[in-house]
């Protein structure tokens, strides 16, 4: 075949219409080929002679979108050093644009013998592993842009592009699953009715499926397992895997924005798909392990891991960080995704073994001028020494606020002492982020996500019930902060299940008038179930699919929720951009003031009380002092929420005339209309608040009286 010089940037494979550049990064190669495979399999090898800084590339006049390809890496096989190249595995670029096939477990997919560890395995691996392909840039968006919705107007939605759509009737059966099936109009039409502003897609780069969950008839189904951080996972696409999974999913993107929904995607730069000493050899650890890994330092054939997983990508490298801003650049300029969420962020911030909010890789995505602009979402732990990081991220970041998920899973479970907590969380958490001046926004405040229970389990189930995972209980998380409402899982039980809807609905009003971002769970809004699964990352099945034959329960939670985005999104004085500060309206009213049952103002005595499980919160919105974007006062209607948490009703006197000479009630999670029952009650009035029950109540801005 013909073969040019090329160039040495960009890395990757790049089409420009005529021919194919490709460039690799291997500081520690003495040689590499590139690795063309024909539709039939067979094999055609072209050196690639020219180097640059360590980058070999050549450009290839005729090679098309569409030609799969690989490399094969010579050098140094000197694993106490840190080097595992070994020629007889194709390799994946790094930078593939598109990944063709998956890996099937096969031994030859290894670098040592499965009989003797220590044997070096030279068996070629074509057969079994995936290949990379040369994709096609061009792209018609027409018209695209984003959505641009401020943190503060922003409710998002984490959902599983497979689980979402796949049991799904109204969706043509050929597209369910796929990013095509969340583009149609039956999902966007339940996102758009939902009210929710950002879908957050849990993985979607090319993953490897796991050999030991495959002996078990599972599979890798959650796709924390990343091994192509620019290619689209092949699985997730309907019409193929040569390339066309990229144009699948640009289509889906630009139908998310035509609805007015962002993209936010998860992502996994902490760690790969090769594992640990053991794993396979499938794209990294042949092309320059050393520079990509993290590895003991007394052992370097052994990595050090903080992510469970196996291995930790080396953030100090040059090369690791360029793969990294590369990738999001990639996915914000050539993908038009909105924004990304940092699956075990607190890796990010290793350059060495402690986490550092200063380290390298902050650095770059501050002073980036495309990156810098996206929603940025941390993940703020990881598995290692140090790694709760909740509330020490940078500026640009919001943080999964762990904090708040744990804190109002303990005052709805009845848990004492909790007041001063809940009290922080619900009002934005500043004692996290306003010392580093950031805002509530940057709380994304969450009850439930992908890892855990689900709402309805959460209500439902004591205990996890992982056994289908086969792991002998050892997997997912013990302590839920779960209370099953008097009995354990299914039960026919009406005060039970009265009980566990209930607290369903006071799960979610909490979370959508607590100042913050608000994340959903997918099915949350349905009442989804894994049957006390509280770790379904290998259950492709109907476990943890989302079920959309909706009983009459699950009709009328979904319009709950609704009708809760709905009143957020109508009220700004529930979403606030600045945290409480005390300010006053015209009659001298601070901006938040807390009650007790009896009216009066809370007092130090009153936070720590062990059986305090009671409190009415006044948000006044003729105080909100912050502008619009016109740069106008924002005036909004005032609210008070009245929580009681115990198990026993509680009377709530309001407070006096000048807090509000009338309240209406908007939120009742006891009453069987539970919204909009619009019964009044005077100033210094007394409301009858049931056992474990919210009542949101409202007045109109003094303006409007």
């Amino acid at each position: 075949m013909e073969v040019w010089p090329g160039r040495g940037y960009p890395l990757g494979a790049t089409y420009d219409g005529f021919g194919t550049n490709f460039a690799l990064f291997s500081e520690v190669a003495d040689r590499v080929d590139l690795a063309l495979i024909g539709d039939d399999g067979a094999e055609q090898l072209a050196q690639l002679t020219e180097v640059d800084g360590f980058v070999w590339h050549a450009y290839l006049p005729g090679v098309q979108p569409g030609q799969r390809y690989g490399f094969r890496v010579h050098g140094p096989y000197d694993p106490a050093y840190g080097h595992r190249c070994n020629p007889s595995k194709l390799l994946l670029d790094p930078y593939a644009k598109a990944i063709d096939g998956q890996v099937d477990g096969d031994e030859s997919l290894f670098s040592y013998r499965f009989g003797n560890p220590d044997d070096l395995n030279t068996m070629d691996n074509r057969e079994h592993t995936m290949l990379s392909v040369v994709t096609n840039p061009f792209f018609d968006w027409g018209n695209d842009r984003p959505p641009g919705h401020a943190y503060h107007e922003t409710v998002i939605y984490e959902a599983h592009v497979k689980g979402l759509t796949i049991a799904h009737p109204g969706l043509p059966k050929e597209i369910r699953g796929t990013y095509a099936a969340i583009g149609h109009p039956v999902i966007l039409d339940h996102l758009n009715r939902l009210g929710v502003t950002a879908i957050e897609l849990m993985p979607v780069h090319q993953f490897a499926q796991d050999g030991h969950l495959s002996e078990r008839g599972l599979s890798n189904y959650w796709g924390y397992n990343t091994i192509g951080f620019f290619a689209p996972h092949n699985a997730d696409a309907s019409t193929g895997s040569r390339g066309q999974q990229v144009a699948e999913f640009k289509t889906m993107v630009q139908r998310l924005h035509e609805a007015g929904i962002e993209v936010i995607l998860d992502v996994v730069y902490n760690h790969t798909a090769e594992g640990n000493e053991m794993g396979p050899t499938l794209s990294f650890k042949g092309i320059d392990n050393a520079a990509y890994y993290r590895r003991v330092d007394s052992d370097k054939s052994h990595y050090y891991d903080t992510t469970g997983t196996g291995n930790s990508l080396l953030m100090r490298h040059p090369h690791v960080l360029q793969l990294i801003m590369d990738s999001l650049r990639y996915w914000v300029t050539e993908m038009h995704v909105d924004g990304f969420r940092f699956d075990l962020a607190a890796t990010l911030a290793r350059q060495f073994h402690e986490v550092d909010r200063l380290s390298a890789f902050f650095d770059l995505v501050q002073q980036d001028p495309v990156v810098s602009q996206v929603k940025l979402i941390a993940e703020p732990w990881d598995v290692g020494d140090g790694g709760y990081q909740v509330g020490n991220f940078p500026p640009l970041w919001t943080e999964w606020n762990g904090k708040y998920r744990d804190t109002v899973r303990d005052f709805w479970r009845g848990q004492p002492a909790t007041l001063g907590e809940f009290a922080t969380r619900f009002s934005g958490s500043a004692d996290l982020y306003q010392d580093d001046g950031r805002l509530p926004i940057a709380s994304i405040n969450f009850v439930t996500a992908h890892d855990g229970f689900t709402l309805r389990d959460l209500v439902s189930y004591n205990d996890k019930h992982n056994e289908a995972n086969g792991e002998g209980g050892q997997d997912g998380e013990s302590h839920n902060r779960s209370w099953n409402c008097g009995a354990e899982g299914e039960t026919d039980d009406e005060a039970v299940l009265a009980l566990r809807s209930r607290q369903q609905r006071n799960f979610l009003t909490t979370l959508l008038v607590s100042q913050g971002v608000p994340m959903l769970a997918h099915g949350d809004e349905l009442g989804r179930t894994q049957r006390g699964n509280n770790n379904v990352y290998c259950q492709d099945n109907e476990l943890s699919w989302v079920d959309w034959e909706l009983s009459d329960d699950a009709s009328d939670l979904l319009e709950y929720t609704r009708r809760l985005v709905e009143l957020r999104r109508d009220h700004p004085v529930l979403r606030r951009r600045r945290f409480f500060h005390g300010d006053t309206d015209v009659d001298g009213l601070r901006d938040l003031v807390w009650f007790t049952p009896k009216g009066t103002e809370m007092h130090d005595g009153d936070w720590s009380r062990e059986d305090a499980r009671a409190i009415a919160i006044f948000l006044n919105g003729d105080a909100i002092s912050e502008p619009d974007r016109r740069g106008q006062p924002v005036i909004d209607d005032s609210f008070l929420i009245l929580l009681n948490s115990h198990h026993e009703p509680q009377d709530f006197i309001l407070p006096p005339e000048e807090y509000g000479r009338r309240w209406t009630v908007a939120v009742d999670t006891a009453s069987p209309t539970h919204l909009g029952t619009h019964q009044k009650y005077p100033a210094a009035g007394t409301v009858a608040v049931e056992g474990r029950a919210v009542v949101v109540l409202i007045r109109p801005r003094k303006a409007a009286r």
